[in-house]
């Protein structure tokens, strides 16, 4: 790898498994900021369901896309994409390295390699999706997905509501399957790219997710997702550890229940992390507990 160029460490992996405190080592060894590319830490307001870096983590060094936007603005991987190339611009101005630490796969492959042109969806139709999916709930979502875009539905990606909101707008808007648009034609990078995925024993990685639960829900979960129910109709507050705790304030459930459905849910999204990572052959898997991380890290920007 050229010695001339930038380079930018990803670290990615599963919920749970260590990404920020491994970013922050790598940070600090490296002296440069982290990146986060994390489709829900960057919102206000949602600050324990998303785990992100505390006070004392974010002090230790810069840290862009956290906390910089209300729940209100919905941001897509092709807005990440123009934000995160803007944060690593403006890193390599006084560094030549930077650390891009987070878990949405989808962000990270905008950031590495780019996305394709897609036509806009027809905002009424967003609308009436995400009404419709509000009202009629997850399957209703799948079984629509199936009946006008079969192919996306053969992709598997038929337990994440936010893309296939997308794909059913998408198609609803165009009359086209939204896969008809990946061209997977990686855009050039004026920058060297190093890929970190994080590796546990699958029971280690769920103890963990476990945990890390109980701590959320110790920290004041429940009352964070009470200052939200304003915005709970929001995509962005359709996710894990919020969707949960949102029927257990309407009384459709217990708090124990919604605590281990929010394990549980926390659980199969690892899974598919893991899945998503794995297809990616670019990412090198280093074990997340391996007293030598981070020379094995920095030893990859020189192989």
């Amino acid at each position: 790898m050229s010695s001339t160029r930038n380079t930018v460490y990803i670290i990615a992996g599963p919920t749970a498994s260590g990404k920020t405190a491994a970013a922050i080592a790598l940070a600090q060894r490296l002296g440069t900021a982290i990146v986060s590319a994390d489709s829900r830490q960057c919102y206000e307001g949602m600050t324990i369901g998303t785990a992100k870096p505390d006070t004392i983590e974010l002090a230790t060094v810069p840290h862009y896309f956290i906390d910089c936007f209300p729940p209100t603005t919905p941001l897509t991987a092709a807005d990440y994409e123009k934000l995160a190339l803007g944060y690593l611009e403006k890193i390599f101005v006084t560094r030549n390295t930077a650390v891009v630490c987070g878990g949405t796969g989808l962000y990270i492959k905008a950031l590495c390699e780019g996305l394709d042109n897609m036509p806009e969806t027809n905002p009424d139709i967003n609308n009436q999706v995400e009404a419709s999916y509000k009202d009629l709930g997850i399957t209703w979502l799948q079984q629509a997905i199936a009946a006008e875009d079969p192919e996306f539905y053969k992709t598997g990606e038929i337990h994440n509501p936010a893309r296939m909101l997308r794909a059913l707008a998408f198609v609803r808007s165009t009359g086209t399957s939204i896969l008809q648009y990946r061209t997977s034609q990686p855009k050039a990078r004026p920058f060297d790219i190093v890929k970190v995925a994080l590796d546990l024993p699958r029971e280690v990685l769920y103890d963990r997710i476990n945990k890390r639960v109980d701590t959320m829900l110790a920290q004041g979960l429940v009352a964070e997702v009470q200052a939200l129910i304003p915005y709970r109709h929001l995509k962005n507050l359709q996710t894990v550890g919020y969707a949960e705790i949102f029927d257990y304030l309407d009384g459709s459930c217990t708090l124990p229940e919604a605590t281990e459905k929010i394990k549980q849910h926390s659980r199969n999204y690892a899974k598919r992390q893991i899945t998503w990572f794995k297809k990616d052959t670019q990412f090198t898997w280093l074990s997340a507990n391996d007293p030598e991380l981070i020379e094995k890290i920095l030893q990859l920007s020189h192989s």
